[in-house]
């Protein structure tokens, strides 16, 4: 996973365009939530994954596929980061008919991801 886009706005939007394909927003999620893959034991170190999630994950969810891991994701986000995506990319949200459950649940990621790095330029 070290071949991921960097945290950016153009990242964020090239996630609501569908310019990146599901399993790097996955990738990107997984990643900022702490889930390390060690390829030398095939398996997934989670020793930075927070409880909440790895109690519940110890395996990194499909986020486009499972309703409940991307509700989960939804509730993760701070109230005041609730309408990032509107507040600072103006982001406008699909047109009735051309979304499905799909962007709907990669519009959730690509909060999340603006959310977290939000709160990282935060802490500096």
């Amino acid at each position: 996973m070290s071949n991921l886009p960097p945290l950016n706005t153009e990242t964020i939007w090239a996630i609501l365009d569908d310019q990146l394909d599901d399993a790097t927003v996955n990738q990107l999620l997984w990643h900022y939530l702490g889930y390390r893959y060690d390829s030398s034991i095939a398996q997934w170190d989670t020793n930075q994954v927070a409880s909440e999630w790895h109690n519940e994950y110890p395996q990194p969810p499909d986020f486009i596929e499972s309703r409940p891991a991307t509700v989960k994701l939804t509730r993760s986000i701070p109230v005041e980061n609730k309408q990032m995506l509107k507040e600072k990319l103006g982001f406008k949200g699909y047109k009735i008919g051309e979304f499905g459950p799909r962007q709907t649940r990669r519009a959730t990621a690509a909060n999340w991801l603006l959310s977290y790095l939000q709160q990282a330029n935060n802490k500096k």
